[in-house]
């Protein structure tokens, strides 16, 4: 199955991201991709904190949303829509969510960003709980192929991808590809990206699908990019440095196999 990740610089205004999103959405289709992944906070980075309030929409209503749907039913792809605000009980914060779409322009998951990112750092001061409310489980999204094999998909967004116990929770339910749509700082992801990444993908035995936001926006923050494709022996297979583009590889279950065959390592587990 090829896969894609989509890497963005989003900035404030909902309207030009999504733009961005069905040009890069459409390349990946017309490459073959079957699934394609969006960055963090694809349809807007705000200038303010709490602009992501302003932004959000109700679950299945909301302009956003209905994109999504709606390009994942023309372009026949299965989409993992980066992240967008979600309403919530606390009308001041939000849910950082991923919904994922089928080729039928179905909404047939969603996940909650759990693990929230506090950062300081010189001037750099980021604390998402001031303005995010943390969701709840692990997600698996199960999808079948075009050559009918089915593939169980680990959710995760940016954060998460520091806390391994996290990931395997979702080895242990059969996940044998991670997606990873992400915003990480220049700051930490020139420090930690590839290595976590990397990590995750050797350590279960998975694809790691990881698309991020890849460069300097209007409200000042500068995000690391990098996004890539790593294999289950933690080989990067295709990554992007920064800017919008298109990562594209292909996830192999006989390369899956193969690894997980030769190190059975998830089945040599203690604890």
């Amino acid at each position: 199955m090829k896969i894609a990740a989509l890497q963005m610089v989003s900035c404030p205004h909902v309207a030009d991201n999504l733009a961005t999103a069905r040009t890069l959405l459409e390349r990946a289709a017309a490459e073959g991709a079957e699934l394609a992944v969006l960055p963090e906070y694809f349809s807007a980075m705000g200038l303010h904190e709490r602009d992501k309030l302003r932004h959000a929409e109700c679950l299945d209503d909301g302009p956003v949303q209905a994109f999504l749907a709606r390009a994942a039913r023309e372009l026949g792809l299965w989409i993992v829509g980066g992240t967008l605000p979600l309403a919530c009980s606390d009308h001041e914060r939000v849910r950082n969510s991923t919904l994922a779409y089928s080729p039928a322009g179905q909404r047939v998951a969603r996940y909650d960003k759990v693990h929230l990112f506090r950062l300081a750092h010189g001037d750099e001061q980021i604390d998402e709980t001031r303005t995010i409310e943390p969701g709840g489980d692990p997600v698996q999204l199960h999808l079948t192929d075009r050559s009918g094999r089915a593939w169980c998909v680990g959710l995760s967004i940016c954060y998460d991808l520091r806390f391994p116990e996290f990931y395997r929770l979702h080895a242990l339910a059969g996940a044998d590809l991670l997606v990873v749509p992400a915003a990480f700082t220049w700051t930490t992801g020139s420090a930690h990206w590839e290595v976590l990444l990397r990590a995750r993908a050797i350590e279960n035995q998975a694809y790691v699908l990881a698309a991020a936001q890849g460069g300097r926006h209007e409200n000042g923050r500068r995000t690391w990019g990098h996004s890539l494709v790593a294999d289950p022996w933690g080989t990067v297979l295709q990554a992007l440095p920064e800017g919008a583009g298109v990562v594209l590889a292909d996830a192999n279950p006989e390369r899956l196999a193969q690894v997980r065959r030769q190190l059975p390592a998830l089945g040599h587990r203690v604890f």
